[in-house]
């Protein structure tokens, strides 16, 4: 009887030493998002419904957030550990404090969603057309922030710009009613507004991308703080798999992915989000430059030409070079980050 009372302690022991063990193991993660939950969210909830951080030993909590460039000073402040957030962003915080700064260890948008709408019958046909225009914007909008170097790059006098500071979510709105000739906008969010209000964003309207204009930014990506570089290297390269992985199962099956987003977010509506998510890839991430180098990399150079506009954009005391703002060590193998590629 002793015995077996001995054994049975043993092996409670045992048992309780393991799952403290493994408990120990696991690594808390703090995960902002850019925005409120939308289709273009649905990878990292793949990632964490089909325990794929949980594969990872990472036990990942995913909180809405409030701007991709918030998201940066929420992981700078401690009160998150990594975010979906602008890249822009991490190199002026890099610039103004570094070794603060949060760093890039995987770029999603590697075309940057700024640009200028217009009607399709408007006379702004270029950016060079924007003199003598009425222009509406966030006034605190990273797409506004940049016009001033647009303009000094297409030799705009931008003194004759005349700037309307509107809410975001009126832009397209004034842009309708003829209050303003054209808006400074965001692509992934504009587009899917015109699409709610019933028009067609390709044939009613003029897109002009500030990357085809001189400025040809990265923008979203995943960041991590210093601490947990530093502190949890290996948890670090754990996300980015899971992440990766998703971004590939979510483009193969974006029905099943927008399932799982409406049971995260039962308020959004899942065809206006499914169409987000596969606009995004197409538009943003699925580029001739990710297909050659595979999703989550980037060219050194031009993160280098990316600081250095960021730099004169926004008059910072310096221009960060890219081993300060991109990690490279901790992207999964090449092989693993070719995506596939939409063809509708």
């Amino acid at each position: 009887m002793f015995a077996k009372l001995r054994w049975a302690a043993a092996a409670l022991g045992l048992v309780l030493w393991t799952t403290t063990a493994f408990a120990q193991d696991v690594t808390k993660i703090r995960f902002s998002l850019d925005w409120k939950l939308q289709g273009i969210h649905a990878w990292f909830l793949w990632a964490q419904e089909k325990g794929y951080f949980a594969q990872e030993k990472l036990d990942v909590t995913i909180d809405q957030g409030e701007g991709s460039a918030g998201a940066v000073t929420r992981v700078m402040t401690g009160a998150y550990d990594a975010a979906f957030g602008d890249a822009n962003a991490v190199i002026q915080s890099a610039a103004l404090k570094p070794g603060e700064a949060p760093l890039i260890v995987y770029m999603m948008y590697s075309r940057a969603p700024f640009a200028l709408l217009t009607k399709a019958t408007s006379s702004i046909k270029t950016i060079k057309d924007l003199e003598g225009k009425k222009l509406g914007a966030p006034a605190a909008g990273a797409t506004v922030k940049m016009l001033p170097l647009m303009a000094k790059k297409n030799g705009i006098d931008y003194s004759k710009i005349s700037l309307l500071s509107v809410a975001p979510n009126l832009q397209e709105q004034l842009l309708l009613q003829d209050q303003v000739e054209a808006i400074a906008i965001f692509t992934a969010t504009s587009y899917m507004n015109l699409v709610a209000l019933n028009l067609d964003p390709d044939k009613d309207f003029r897109w002009i991308y500030y990357a085809d204009a001189g400025a040809d930014l990265y923008s979203n990506c995943i960041i991590v703080s210093q601490k947990l570089v530093k502190e949890k290297p290996e948890a670090v390269k754990g996300l980015v798999r899971a992440i990766n992985r998703s971004i590939r199962e979510v483009i193969e099956n974006p029905d099943a992915a927008i399932d799982i987003l409406v049971k995260r977010e039962p308020l959004v509506k899942r065809d206006i989000e499914k169409r987000r998510l596969i606009y995004v890839y197409k538009t943003l991430m699925d580029t001739p430059e990710a297909r050659q180098i595979g999703m989550g990399d980037v060219v050194d150079a031009r993160i280098d030409e990316s600081s250095a506009m960021i730099k004169e954009a926004f008059e910072l005391p310096r221009a960060p070079k890219f081993d300060e703002v991109f990690g490279r060590s901790f992207l999964p193998p090449k092989a693993d980050r070719m995506m596939p590629v939409l063809s509708n």
